[in-house]
């Protein structure tokens, strides 16, 4: 099957929210990689972490309760948070200001040790983000996966677009896509699925001259039941 121009699925998202206007007030802007870098590490950490905590639990109560995240785990301050010893991180993950689950508590840990490793090579974790090219986010989705902990299937992804990085996302209506136009046909978080959604975004990029997060949107508001 051919791959679907960009052009025609734009204008099916425009006809279905009325009006090119009303899409693009619904489409979202990455940041720049000069902006990228305003962003501090804790905060990379800190957003890491709720994503990694909103897996499986209700986003709601992780947000009610992510003050207290922020007050236990001292801003999550990297090089303070490598510095407690293990029964501390026991003591904090029973603490009642925070989801006591010592298992993803014990992410932070880990995924503090990730990015400490890479200030030391790349200067600070905004860096390395902000230097890796768009065109293998997938690269980027796996190296996460793999040197951090629990950052694989969409919580990597959807962390870095929270964060401003730029980068599609596998959600339903967009895997959904994929799998009707023929361009995946396997599972949606393997190495092969991956490539061939990269591999499709990089050419509607060429084509339209978009973010992939503009692609990514359109792509989800041109199918399923969002119509305006």
């Amino acid at each position: 099957m051919t791959q679907e121009k960009f052009s025609a699925i734009y204008q099916r998202a425009v006809q279905r929210k009325g009006s090119k206007a009303a899409l693009a007030q619904l489409l979202s802007q990455p940041l720049t990689d000069s902006e990228l870098l305003a962003n501090t590490d804790d905060r990379w950490l800190a957003a890491f972490s709720q994503k990694v905590f909103q897996s499986g639990l209700s986003w709601h109560v992780v947000r009610k309760k992510w003050p207290g995240f922020e007050e236990v785990f001292w801003q999550f301050d990297i090089e303070k948070l490598l510095m407690m010893p293990d029964e501390m991180w026991e003591r904090k993950a029973q603490d009642p200001k925070i989801i006591r689950h010592f298992t993803k508590v014990k992410t932070i840990r880990a995924n503090a040790q990730m990015m400490y490793d890479i200030q030391l090579a790349h200067g600070s974790f905004s860096q390395f983000v902000a230097q890796w090219d768009s065109n293998d986010i997938i690269g980027l989705w796996a190296f996460l996966k793999l040197k951090g902990e629990r950052l694989g299937g969409n919580t990597g992804a959807y962390t870095l677009r929270v964060m401003g990085k730029d980068t599609f996302l596998l959600t339903k209506d967009v895997e959904d896509y994929l799998r009707h136009t023929g361009i995946i046909d396997g599972g949606i978080n393997t190495k092969r699925s991956h490539a061939a959604a990269q591999a499709a975004f990089n050419e509607w990029q060429q084509q339209s001259g978009l973010s992939l997060t503009e692609i990514s949107q359109t792509i989800a508001f041109s199918v399923g039941d969002n119509r305006y």
